[in-house]
């Protein structure tokens, strides 16, 4: 308990320029945990649905009554994400080309990978939101815990300058609030950094597994297309 007034109070009495450090830095921090929770929630979803959609869809089931599982699920306010978005966005584009009949079996496959790369692209965009900010965190924390650090010793020298006789008890502020500064830094630095590196494998897992699936339910549509 006393440990932890003593650090309110060495907060409270810093200088103005590192008590603007202090607040720079917990909002980096606070910001940086909200987004750790937020993006571990969607990641975590995203790699439940690219396991749940590719047992349903090598089941066997026919593509028709598969497309209109989602439909009904839409319906039912279920969220779709994920690989079923992409399988949705080439399905229908395929279905649509292919029932116009004067369209040919290539621009029916064109149609439908471009239906597909654009519906996987916003996908991606989905899943990388906000990673960005981690690494910025990660990278610039301890450079401004550096800066608060450096402004506390300057106080302690400072405060020599104004004394006849250097004693502990005068650098000790300054030196605290400069320590204290650099380990807020990493405070806010190391998790964002374990977080953004986590998240990064992650997202390269789940688009890998959307590359893939793209790759082979194309090779399916073609199948079909030429089967006609």
């Amino acid at each position: 308990m006393n440990d932890d007034l003593s650090i309110l109070e060495l907060v409270l009495n810093a200088s103005p320029a590192v008590q603007f450090v202090f607040l720079i830095l917990t909002l980096l921090s606070i910001v940086s945990w909200v987004i750790i929770v937020q993006r571990w929630l969607v990641l975590s979803s995203a790699r439940k649905g690219v396991l749940s959609f590719e047992h349903r869809f090598w089941s066997g089931m026919d593509l028709s009554q598969l497309y209109k599982e989602g439909n009904r699920m839409q319906q039912d306010n279920m969220q779709i994400v994920g690989m079923e978005n992409i399988f949705r966005a080439g399905f229908k584009e395929f279905m649509r080309l292919r029932q116009q009949g004067s369209v040919d079996a290539e621009a029916v496959m064109e149609g439908s990978q471009r239906a597909m790369r654009v519906a996987y692209s916003r996908e991606e965009e989905k899943l990388e939101s906000h990673l960005t900010f981690l690494a910025t965190v990660g990278s610039v924390s301890p450079y401004i815990g550096l800066f608060g650090t450096v402004i506390g010793i300057m106080n302690s020298f400072l405060g020599l300058a104004t004394q006849a006789q250097a004693t502990l008890q005068v650098v000790a502020p300054g030196i605290s609030e400069a320590l204290l500064a650099t380990a807020m830094g990493l405070f806010a630095a190391i998790p964002a950094v374990v977080a953004y590196n986590r998240y990064s494998a992650l997202l390269d897992m789940i688009t890998s597994a959307y590359i893939t699936f793209t790759d082979e339910f194309s090779s399916i549509l073609h199948r079909q297309v030429h089967s006609s």
